[in-house]
């Protein structure tokens, strides 16, 4: 009976997996910094939706009611109320949702602003967006991404960095176990001095 050999190492070899969420540590110290930023950025929110309620403007009026400076109406209130929960909610969840919840919720807050952006004195324009609210989307969406992705990406990541251990799990077992025959502290790579925006520590 003929036997079939699998190619040397191909027993080794595991698939690549793509979903992002897959390969990041379950805790890490850096949710400290995701909390900080979905806190903030919800409570902002939460904050202006309640005043624009307050002021009981019509839920699609597109007049010049302002609240914080910003043009609002009911619609934009209750959306705003919406998003800032959800932001507490990551707040409280922290660790890799936080994180992941302020990336996509940045990128939204960008799109939102080049999308009302276009809609600027036209009839579509239902969130009463004036050209203020479009630069505090920009700076939303910017701030929640920059929170987001601290620690999470760069080239310059520290060996510890938990999401560069995470994927580079041979390379850091490597390390570690060099560093217990050194008997120094363990996960400190080449690149383990990096500093920065980036540089993984909260």
């Amino acid at each position: 009976m003929a036997s079939h050999t699998a190619p040397r190492g191909a027993h080794l070899r595991r698939p690549v997996r793509t979903r992002l969420d897959e390969h990041l540590p379950v805790d890490h110290r850096l949710s400290k910094v995701y909390r900080v930023g979905a806190g903030l950025t919800g409570l902002l929110l939460v904050v202006f939706g309640i005043l624009g309620l307050i002021d009981r403007i019509g839920f699609f009026d597109t007049g010049g009611d302002r609240v914080l400076t910003l043009n609002t109406n009911g619609a934009l209130s209750v959306l705003s109320i919406a998003v800032g929960l959800l932001l507490l909610g990551g707040m409280v969840v922290g660790g890799n949702f936080a994180s992941t919840l302020n990336i996509v919720l940045g990128l939204l807050f960008i799109a939102s602003g080049f999308l009302n952006l276009a809609l600027l004195d036209t009839g579509l324009n239902f969130l009463a967006f004036r050209i203020q609210n479009v630069l505090f989307s920009f700076v939303v969406g910017v701030m929640l991404m920059w929170f987001g992705m601290y620690g999470r990406v760069g080239s310059a990541l520290p060996h510890d960095n938990p999401y560069w251990r995470a994927r580079h799990p041979e390379q850091a077992a490597r390390e570690q176990r060099a560093a217990r025959a050194r008997g120094g502290p363990a996960g400190r790579g080449p690149a383990g001095s990096g500093a920065g925006p980036f540089a993984g520590r909260a």
